[in-house]
């Protein structure tokens, strides 16, 4: 008896902490390309999926484009999809960088600064082989509500 009764208290009061699954989307931000989501909410975290820096028009070839550029419309794109979630790069806690040159890092750095203010989000920046539609930068985000 006292086992079931252990088991039932823990089934009631263990549930996952990140349990729902909402999905998060902005029409003023770019699609997804593939099999997956803008963004997606579970508790108080939601995680945006990596963003290229894509015209949510199509009218602006950004792969042509320095990396400065292209890092400020990846942002950008993250702040769109962000605020379908009622939030801002104020609640950004963890951000991963994805650069095809690692010698961009000053200059995304630059951008990544001016959107981002202390205390900065946590953040990994990795040199890749290569990003989808030639684009030199791609940043995905966890943000806490």
């Amino acid at each position: 008896m006292r086992k079931t009764a252990l088991a039932l208290a823990l089934a009631l009061v263990c549930r996952p902490a990140l349990a729902d699954k909402i999905l998060m989307e902005s029409p003023a931000a770019p699609k997804a390309i593939g099999p997956d989501s803008q963004a997606i909410q579970s508790g108080k975290l939601v995680f945006v999926s990596g963003s290229l820096p894509f015209d949510p028009d199509g009218k602006i070839d950004y792969s042509k484009q320095d990396v400065s550029a292209q890092t400020r419309r990846a942002i950008d794109n993250i702040a769109l999809e962000l605020k379908a979630a009622n939030l801002t790069l104020d609640d950004v806690v963890s951000a991963t960088v994805y650069v095809t040159d690692i010698d961009d890092f000053p200059a995304v750095n630059t951008v990544y600064a001016s959107y981002f203010h202390p205390p900065y989000p946590a953040r990994a920046f990795v040199q890749v082989a290569k990003l989808l539609r030639g684009a030199k930068v791609e940043i995905s985000v966890i943000a806490a509500k």
